[in-house]
C-alpha cells in the first residue's frame, strides 16, 4: 500500500504551486498571451504545461505550507514578480499604440476610435493596425518564445523563497515605463514631421489664396498624406518595433535581478 505523509504533499504542492503562480502572472499581463480574446481555460492550460516543464530544472522550493500565511505571503509574491516581467513587456506595444495615437490626432483620426478589448477603453484607428503590426512581427521574431526563456531563467536568477525581494525591482520598472513616451514619439516622429510640413504648406496656401476654403480642402490632403506616410515609413519601422522588443526582453531579465534581495551590511571588525 502506498502511502504519503502530509510533509510530501505540501512539497509536491509547492513545487508545483510556486512556480506557477509566477507563470500565470506573466501569462496574464504578457502581451498575446494575456489577450482577452485568449480563453481562459487556454492561458492555465499553458500555465500548468509551462510549469510541468520548468519545474525539474529550477532550484527546490522552500519547505513551506502553501497553505499558511507564510505560503501566502510566497504565492502572492510570485504573482507580483510574474506579473511585473509580463507588464514590462505589455509596455513595448503601449509605446507602439502612443505612436499610433500621436499620428491619429495629427491626422485628424481622433474620432475614428474603437473599443480596446484588451484596455477596457478606446483605441484610435491607427492604434489598432499598428498594434496589429506589433503582434505579428512579435510572433515572427519569436519574442514570444524569448519571452518564455526569460522567464523560465528568472527562477535561477530570482529563485522562489520566503524573502521579500528588493524595492530595486519596482524602480527598475517604473525607469522602463519612461520609453513609453519617448519610443513612441520616435515611432511617429517620421508621420507626424510629414504633417507639419504638409500643415504650414496648407498655411502658406491659405495666406496667398484667402478664397480657399481651408476646411475644406484641409482634411482630405492631410489625411490622405498621412496615409502615404504611413505607407512610405511602414516597411522601416520593422527594426525600431524589434529593438523595442529586445529591451522588453531585456527589461524582463532585469527586473528579477533587481529584485534579488541584498545581503545585510556587517559592521567592520574593530
Amino acid at each position: 500500500m502506498i502511502s504519503f505523509t502530509s510533509l510530501q504533499l505540501n512539497a509536491w504542492l509547492a513545487a508545483f504551486l510556486f512556480p506557477l503562480t509566477r507563470i500565470l502572472g506573466v501569462i496574464a499581463a504578457a502581451p498575446v498571451f494575456g489577450n482577452a480574446a485568449v480563453p481562459i481555460s487556454l492561458k492555465v492550460s499553458l500555465g500548468v504545461l509551462l510549469t510541468l516543464i520548468v519545474a525539474p530544472v529550477i532550484p527546490p522550493m522552500p519547505a513551506i505550507d502553501p497553505g499558511s500565511w507564510a505560503g501566502l505571503f510566497v504565492v502572492l509574491q510570485q504573482l507580483i514578480i510574474g506579473l511585473s516581467m509580463g507588464f514590462a513587456m505589455r509596455l513595448v506595444f503601449a509605446a507602439i499604440e502612443f505612436a499610433g495615437e500621436v499620428t491619429s490626432l495629427t491626422m485628424g483620426l481622433g474620432f475614428a476610435t474603437f473599443f480596446d478589448p484588451s484596455s477596457s477603453g478606446r483605441s484610435s484607428a491607427i492604434s489598432q493596425f499598428l498594434a496589429l503590426v506589433a503582434t505579428m512581427a512579435f510572433l515572427a521574431v519569436n519574442a514570444h518564445l524569448a519571452l518564455v526563456s526569460a522567464l523560465a531563467e528568472s527562477f535561477n536568477t530570482l529563485p522562489v523563497s520566503a524573502t521579500p525581494f528588493s524595492g530595486n525591482a519596482a524602480l527598475e520598472l517604473a525607469r522602463w515605463g519612461a520609453r513609453i513616451f519617448s519610443a513612441g514619439l520616435q515611432l511617429s516622429l517620421p508621420i507626424v514631421a510629414a504633417l507639419l510640413i504638409t500643415n504650414v504648406g496648407m498655411g502658406i496656401l491659405t495666406r496667398a489664396a484667402p478664397q480657399l476654403n481651408l476646411f475644406g480642402i484641409g482634411f482630405p490632403v492631410t489625411l490622405g498624406v498621412g496615409l502615404l506616410a504611413i505607407s512610405l515609413a511602414l516597411p522601416y519601422l520593422g527594426t525600431p518595433i524589434v529593438n523595442l522588443f529586445n529591451q522588453g526582453i531585456e527589461a524582463s531579465r532585469a527586473i528579477p535581478r533587481a529584485g534579488v534581495p541584498k545581503p545585510p551590511a556587517t559592521a567592520p571588525a574593530r
